[in-house]
C-alpha cells in the first residue's frame, strides 16, 4: 500500500524532529493536560467532601449538645415526685427548704457537673409560696415578655422548644436591647395532670460549648446557623451582631468567590426548619489544586528537557556520522579511495564505517587485480566475512544486554532497592534461559524457578492484584519435560486472565507426579475465555502448522504433540466471567543428568 506521503526524500535530522515532535512534545503535552485536568478534578472534588464532612460535623456536634438538654429536660418532665414538690402549697419557707434539699437539690446537682454543655437549670413557675432561688425562678409578667416564653407559648404541643436567649443572671451594659449569645431548651412541665401552677423548665446551654463546637470547622469563611424563618441564630462572622440584631441570611453582602456548603436538620420536631450554611472562600478549596498544578507543570517541563536532550544527544551521534560516511562516499565516486579515520564504534553506523574503509580497500585492490577468478576469490572472502561478522552481533547483543541488566542490578544493590534488583535477575534469568535453547530439556524443578521468576515480576507490576499459590509434588521435581512448556500457560493466566479485572485475582498451580504421567494444572479467576477459544486450543492438538516465532501456548501444543504423539492428554473448563482451569498430562521421563 502506498503511502500518502513520502519520507524517503526527507533529510535524518528532520526526521529525527518529526518523531520527536509527534511521539515525544506531543505524547507529553496532551498527557499532561489530561492528567491535569483529572488531577484537578479529583482534588477539586476531594476538597468539596472534606468540607461538606466537616460541615456536617459541626451540626452533629451542635444536635449532640441540644439532644443532651433535651434527654435531661424529658428526666424532669416526668419526675413525678419533682411535680409533687413544685405543686404542694408551703405553710412556711421551712417547709419549702426541708423539701428543696430533701430531693430537688440533689437531681439539679445530679446533672449539671455530668453534662458540661448546659450551664444553667432553671424552673420557673406561678407558685407563690416558693422561694424563687437555686434553679427555682418566678413566673413573672417580665417572664412571660422574654423571647423563650414567647417562643414557648406560640408552641402547640408539649415538645421541647430550641431558642436563643440571653445567659442568666448577666447584663451588658450600654446594649439596649438583650444580648441573646446563648441556646435554651425550653418546656412546659404538663406531663401530670391536675396541675394547679404553670411550671416552665429552662435548661441554658454553656456559650463556651457553642462556640467551640461552630469554632472547629478551621477553615477560612464563615459558618452560619439559621433557624426556619432564615434568620441568624448563630454566626462565626465577626461582621453580624447576632446576639443582638436579627439578621437575616439572604441579606448578607456575601463575597463574589464565595462557595456556600448547606447541611439541614431533619426528622428534629424542634429544630425543624433549621440548617447549617458555610461559606468558604474559593481560594480555600483551590489552594491545594495549584499545588498540584505546580508539581504538573514541572514534571512536564522535566520530561520535556530530558527527552530533549537525550533526541538530540543521539540524533547528533547518528547525523554526524552518517553525514561523515557520506562525504567519503562522494570521494569514492570521484575515485578518491579514503578511509574514515575516525574511530570506530560497536553500534550499526560504526559497523558501517568499518565495512566502508573495508569496501575501500578492497574496491582499490580489486581495480589493480585483473583477473577474475582472483575477483570471485575475494567476494567469496567478504561474503564469509559478512557471515561471521553477523554470528558475532548475533552474541555480542545478548551479552551486553545481560551485562546492561547486571550493571542495573548491583546499581540497585548498593542503593539498597533491593526488590528492583530481584526482579531485574528475575528478567535477566528469564531472558537468558528464553535465548539460549542449547539444553532443550529441564526438570520440573528448572522449570519452575522460571514461573517463579515470571510470577514475582507480575506480582511487582499488580502488587497485592496478584495472589498464587504453588502446590508442587516433591516427587515431581526430578521429572524431565521440554524447556518452557508450563511457562506460557502461566503468563496467559495472568496477562489475559488476572490483567483485565481491576481487583485483580488469584492463580493456583499444582504439579503431581503419577505412576506413567505427570499432571501440570493451573487454575484462575480470571475473565475467562469464550467457547469458541476452547475449541481453537484444543484444534492446536489436531492441526500441526509451522512453529511461530514465538514461545506461545500454540507453539507448546504443537511441541507437545510432536514430542510425544498422542501420549499428551489437554483438558481446558473455562467461561466468560468464571476463570479457566488447564491440565496437561505428559507421559514421565526421569532426570537424564546433566547435558554438555
Amino acid at each position: 500500500m502506498k503511502l500518502p506521503f513520502n519520507l524517503d526524500n526527507i533529510r535524518l535530522r528532520n526526521k529525527m524532529m518529526i518523531i520527536y515532535v509527534l511521539c515525544v512534545l506531543l505524547p507529553i503535552v496532551l498527557t499532561n493536560v489530561v492528567f491535569y485536568r483529572a488531577t484537578t478534578e479529583k482534588v477539586k472534588n476531594q476538597r468539596m467532601q472534606d468540607i461538606e464532612r466537616a460541615l456536617e460535623q459541626v451540626k452533629n456536634e451542635f444536635r449532640s449538645e441540644i439532644e443532651d438538654a433535651v434527654s435531661v429536660s424529658s428526666v424532669f418532665f416526668t419526675d413525678y415526685n419533682l411535680n409533687q414538690i413544685l405543686e404542694e402549697e408551703y405553710q412556711n419557707p421551712a417547709d419549702y427548704v426541708s423539701a428543696y434539699d430533701s430531693y430537688f437539690r440533689r437531681i439539679l446537682n445530679s446533672y449539671t457537673p455530668v453534662y458540661t454543655s448546659m450551664q444553667n437549670i432553671k424552673i420557673y413557675l406561678d407558685n407563690p409560696t416558693m422561694l424563687h432561688s437555686g434553679g427555682i425562678g418566678f413566673l413573672s409578667e417580665q417572664a412571660k415578655k422574654s423571647v423563650w416564653y414567647r417562643a414557648l407559648r406560640d408552641a402547640k404541643n408539649a415538645n421541647p422548644v430550641l431558642v436563643r436567649t440571653a445567659r442568666e443572671d448577666t447584663f451588658v451594659p450600654g446594649l439596649g436591647a438583650p444580648y441573646r449569645d446563648t441556646f435554651s431548651i425550653v418546656r412546659r412541665m404538663n406531663y401530670f395532670d391536675g396541675n394547679k401552677w404553670e411550671k416552665i423548665l429552662k435548661i441554658e446551654l454553656r456559650t463556651s460549648a457553642v462556640e467551640q463546637v461552630f469554632g472547629n470547622l478551621n477553615l477560612n469563611g464563615y459558618v452560619y446557623l439559621l433557624n426556619e424563618k432564615g434568620s441568624i441564630e448563630y454566626t462565626t462572622d465577626p461582621n453580624v451582631n447576632w446576639p443582638v440584631d436579627t439578621v437575616f441570611y439572604n441579606e448578607l453582602q456575601k463575597p463574589k468567590d464565595a462557595i456556600e456548603f448547606e447541611t439541614t436538620y431533619a426528622g428534629i420536631s424542634y429544630m425543624k426548619g433549621w440548617k447549617i450554611v458555610g461559606t468558604i472562600s474559593e481560594e480555600e478549596v483551590f489552594r491545594v489544586v495549584r499545588k498540584s498544578r505546580e508539581f504538573i507543570i514541572w514534571l512536564a517541563a522535566a520530561n520535556l528537557f530530558i527527552s530533549t536532550l537525550i533526541i538530540t544527544w543521539i540524533s547528533r551521534s547518528m547525523n554526524v556520522r552518517l553525514v561523515n560516511i557520506l562525504r567519503h562516499m562522494k570521494k569514492v565516486k570521484n575515485q578518491q579511495f579514503v578511509t574514515i579515520e575516525d574511530g570506530a564504534s560497536r553500534d550499526e553506523i560504526g559497523q558501517l564505517q568499518v565495512e566502508f574503509n573495508r569496501m575501500s580497500l578492497q574496491i582499490k585492490r580489486l581495480i589493480n587485480d585483473v583477473y577474475i577468478a582472483d575477483i570471485e576469490r575475494k567476494s567469496l572472502e567478504i561474503e564469509h566475512r559478512k557471515a561471521q561478522l553477523n554470528a558475532l552481533q548475533s552474541q555480542i547483543n545478548p551479552h551486553f544486554l545481560f551485562n546492561s541488566l547486571e550493571t542495573i542490578r548491583m546499581r540497585s544493590l548498593i542503593k539498597n532497592e533491593t526488590e528492583t534488583a530481584k526482579i531485574i535477575h528475575n528478567m535477566a534469568k528469564l531472558l537468558r534461559s528464553s535465548l539460549a535453547w542449547s539444553k532443550d530439556r529441564v526438570t520440573v524443578e528448572e522449570e519452575l524457578e522460571f514461573i517463579l521468576c515470571f510470577l514475582e515480576i507480575q506480582q511487582y507490576r499488580f502488587g497485592d492484584r496478584l495472589v498464587y499459590r504453588l502446590d508442587v509434588d516433591p516427587n515431581a521435581k526430578k521429572a524431565v519435560i521440554p524447556k518452557m512448556v508450563f511457562l506460557p500457560f502461566v503468563e496467559n493466566a495472568s496477562i489475559h486472565g488476572i490483567e483485565p479485572l481491576k481487583h485483580g485475582g488469584e492463580i493456583d498451580i499444582r504439579i503431581e507426579l503419577g505412576t506413567d504421567c505427570l499432571e501440570f494444572s493451573i487454575r484462575d479467576n480470571g475473565v475467562g475465555m469464550k467457547k469458541e477459544q476452547v475449541e481453537r486450543m484444543y484444534g492446536f492438538l489436531d492441526n500441526v502448522e509451522e512453529l511461530g516465532e514465538r514461545i506461545g501456548v500454540q507453539n507448546v501444543i504443537y511441541r507437545l504433540k510432536m514430542l510425544y504423539g498422542d501420549r499428551i492428554r489437554l483438558f481446558i473448563d473455562s467461561a466468560p466471567g468464571e476463570g479457566t482451569h488447564i491440565q496437561i498430562s505428559l507421559p514421565v521421563q526421569a532426570d537424564p543428568g546433566p547435558q554438555t
